[in-house]
């Protein structure tokens, strides 16, 4: 696994997803590749017992912040990210021209 963020997030790339593990549980986005600079991003999940504490949001923004870096382009299918890109104009940038 490759940690992509100070807060021991990592990709996880046998389960092709971004995990968090904190308080003993993980936190996940799963992807899929679709070509060398294309990623789409198909799931969020935070455990119950995380919730309410703004975990997927800060997972996402890191997520976003490292595709970045690696001047990939994104694929939103997943609810909660489309809606996260569309009120975090900074992120817009990364989204696939139809």
């Amino acid at each position: 696994m490759k940690q992509i963020h100070k807060e021991a997030i990592c990709q996880n790339e046998d389960k092709k997803r971004f995990e968090w593990n904190i308080e003993g549980h993980t936190a996940f986005i799963e992807y899929i590749l679709n070509t060398q600079n294309e990623i789409s991003l198909t799931h969020t999940e935070v455990p119950k017992e995380l919730g309410g504490k703004g975990i997927a949001s800060k997972l996402t923004k890191a997520v976003l912040d490292y595709i970045k870096t690696e001047n990939w382009v994104v694929y939103p299918t997943c609810s909660f990210i489309e809606s996260f890109i569309a009120k975090n104009e900074e992120y817009q940038i990364l989204l696939k021209k139809e």
